[in-house]
């Protein structure tokens, strides 16, 4: 089993985040606040509680390096926290948003991080020493529709977002005065900020959940229409493949190496796929599934089977639906859908065996890859 560790933390978690130590954990139990928990004695206590939101908290992430909390939510704003003494202490985020926030990330130099919204804008903040607030530059009237993900290039200049219009965009966010004019390389060097670097149309459905792999030379989003998008050579002429399967939605993605990346999303139980040495990305397994006693399903009888239980157990010609294979047990170690996953690693190391998971279940589930012998190949 490649879960090492489950924790129960509340009824449902809509994000999470930890500590640069990993020894805290940060969640949104689904409410307007954001719970820490911190790890004593071998089990986890609640130590803090951040109170400053009016509606559902939909974004966290804890800066690796300068130990701050960024939080965003659907009452359209953003706190930056700073830890003294021992309280949290909010800083002010001028968003200037109508809609709600629905997703944020910090930059890899932590100096500037990304908010995405549903009034079709990404928000790039950063900091204004004098007025000791956050502002921000806003890239408009080029989604269509919420922006449902960001994802920083490890060049802290690019920036990738998803929307619900189905496309995933790559953006330059150069900010004269806070980015350096050397971190701007290759073709793309003189893009000034907001300037759309690709646009990606290869999802008819919305779009979720886009990162980078360590290097940057990979792009992974995922679609609603159960498939998995990797993008290598982003620019002026990308190379994508898709990857379909035939189960439920994804959500999320993360790459533990250049070669494997994990999805998760409404199937309940994370996936593996990973790329051949001919850079071909499939499908390889679920990890943590519960074992079921028949073979995996085919299209027709997992069709037979909706259609048997929509009418009452009796097909069109009135077979009975027990004869019928049953469909893949949905779940394992998470009870509903999983919408993040998180890298358990120091910034400076490219590669994870672990990594964290977060849901509807109000679950927080560590997995290591560790002793996983058939993906030791692609980590």
């Amino acid at each position: 089993m490649a879960a090492i560790a489950v924790h129960k933390f509340a009824q449902c978690i809509t994000c999470h985040a930890w500590s640069p130590d990993l020894s805290m954990v940060a969640f949104c139990p689904n409410s307007t606040e954001v719970h820490i928990y911190k790890l004593l004695q071998d089990k986890w206590e609640k130590v803090h509680v951040l109170q400053k939101h009016d509606q559902i908290v939909s974004g966290i992430d804890w800066s690796a390096s300068s130990n701050r909390i960024v939080t965003a939510s659907h009452d359209r704003n953003s706190y930056v926290w700073n830890l003294e003494g021992s309280e949290w202490v909010p800083t002010l985020v001028i968003l200037r948003l109508n809609r709600a926030a629905l997703c944020v990330q910090w930059s890899p130099k932590e100096n500037k991080f990304a908010v995405g919204s549903g009034a079709k804008t990404v928000c790039v903040c950063y900091y204004e020493q004098e007025n000791n607030w956050w502002v921000s530059k806003l890239i408009r009237k080029r989604h269509d529709s919420s922006v449902t993900g960001v994802a920083w290039h490890p060049n802290n200049i690019f920036l990738a977002t998803t929307s619900t219009d189905g496309k995933c965009r790559v953006f330059s966010t150069f900010i004269k005065g806070v980015d350096t004019k050397d971190s701007r390389t290759g073709p793309t060097s003189d893009s000034k900020f907001g300037e759309q670097i690709v646009q990606l149309d290869l999802s008819f459905s919305w779009a979720f959940g886009v990162k980078w792999s360590p290097s940057g030379n990979t792009l992974a989003y995922v679609g609603h229409n159960s498939m998995i998008y990797f993008v290598d050579d982003v620019g002026p002429s990308p190379l994508a493949q898709n990857v379909a399967f035939r189960d439920l939605p994804l959500r999320d993605v993360l790459f533990v190496s250049e070669r494997m990346a994990i999805g998760v999303g409404f199937d309940c139980s994370p996936m593996v796929f990973a790329a051949d040495d001919r850079g071909i990305w499939s499908f390889i397994r679920f990890l943590g599934e519960r074992k079921v006693t028949s073979s995996g399903s085919t299209y027709g009888s997992q069709f037979s089977e909706a259609f048997g239980k929509l009418y009452g157990g009796q097909t069109k010609h009135g077979v009975s639906n027990d004869a019928v294979e049953p469909s893949r047990s949905r779940g394992g170690i998470h009870e509903n859908c999983i919408n993040c996953i998180l890298p358990l690693r120091r910034p400076d190391i490219s590669t994870t065996t672990r990594f964290s998971t977060s849901g509807l279940d109000g679950k927080v589930v560590i997995w290591d890859l560790e002793n996983q012998a058939d993906l030791s190949d692609y980590l």
